[in-house]
């Protein structure tokens, strides 16, 4: 992954479901991208779900304002505390006076070693807990895999959509950012290198107690699904994607092929 390029298509916010936008940014990689999404979900007390990564920072400013007046925003949902879920966090809470920040505390913590966190402003929650957004609840959940402790995962039980964080990546082409717009053969194969990257831990499960935590966040039964770092799931992608991660279970760790990330980034440089 690389810098943004002056061919880095411009991204513009995805309707998946009523009131729920997704927002989009990319990152080049060799010839494709990797997605670095976040999601809005508009209705009586808006919620902004995780923030992007600093380097999108202004055009994502721009899609989120683009749907909601900053100042109805009441909830800014923070999945963890690594920067390609921060990178608008300070912005979006200033501009937002009546958001509450939705974290825990472990996050807060590590968050706290950055910059300063509004505790007087924040609500700590953990998978299995829930809040509500005026018209709606929304459930914490554990996703499937995860590359920091403190991850918690998104279901609007209002709508079934659930924000699964960091799991079910892969890359694209470019602005396509549904499973149905991606090749078939590129979803296939970097979905398998970008969740091994993501959990290399998945060479060490047992694939029994694995399989019982994937199988209960698949009871949730969602409607759609969308991660920071892969396309929106509907229909049958969502059980092929669920079992797709059940197959990494106790699997050698997947290493992308070619030239290491530093290689990489001195070649695109020099």
């Amino acid at each position: 992954m690389t810098a943004l390029t002056a061919s880095t298509p411009v991204t513009e916010p995805v309707a998946m479901g009523p009131d729920t936008f997704l927002i989009p940014n990319l990152a080049p990689a060799d010839d494709v991208y990797v997605p670095v999404n976040s999601m809005l979900i508009r209705g009586a007390e808006p919620i902004v779900v995780d923030t992007g990564a600093p380097v999108h920072r202004a055009h994502w400013l721009e899609q989120v304002f683009s749907l909601v007046d900053p100042e109805d925003i009441r909830w800014v949902f923070l999945s963890h505390e690594d920067a390609d879920h921060t990178g608008g966090l300070d912005e979006i809470l200033e501009a937002a006076p009546n958001a509450t920040l939705v974290q825990n505390a472990f996050g807060a913590e590590r968050l706290a070693l950055e910059r300063p966190v509004p505790l007087h402003r924040s609500i700590w929650r953990e998978p299995g807990e829930c809040f509500d957004a005026g018209d709606r609840r929304l459930r914490l959940v554990l996703p499937p895999i995860f590359d920091g402790p403190a991850t918690r995962g998104l279901l609007d039980e209002r709508t079934g959509i659930l924000w699964a964080v960091d799991a079910f990546g892969a890359l694209t082409p470019g602005a396509a950012h549904h499973i149905d717009d991606l090749p078939r053969d590129l979803y296939e194969e970097s979905f398998a290198e970008v969740n091994s990257s993501v959990s290399p831990w998945h060479q060490w499960l047992d694939p029994t107690r694995y399989w019982r935590h994937v199988d209960e966040l698949e009871a949730l039964r969602p409607t759609a699904v969308a991660s920071a770092h892969g396309p929106i799931l509907t229909g049958p992608a969502i059980a092929d994607a669920f079992d797709r991660i059940r197959s990494l279970a106790a699997q050698p760790r997947i290493l992308t092929a070619g030239l290491s990330p530093l290689d990489q980034l001195l070649a695109d440089l020099s």
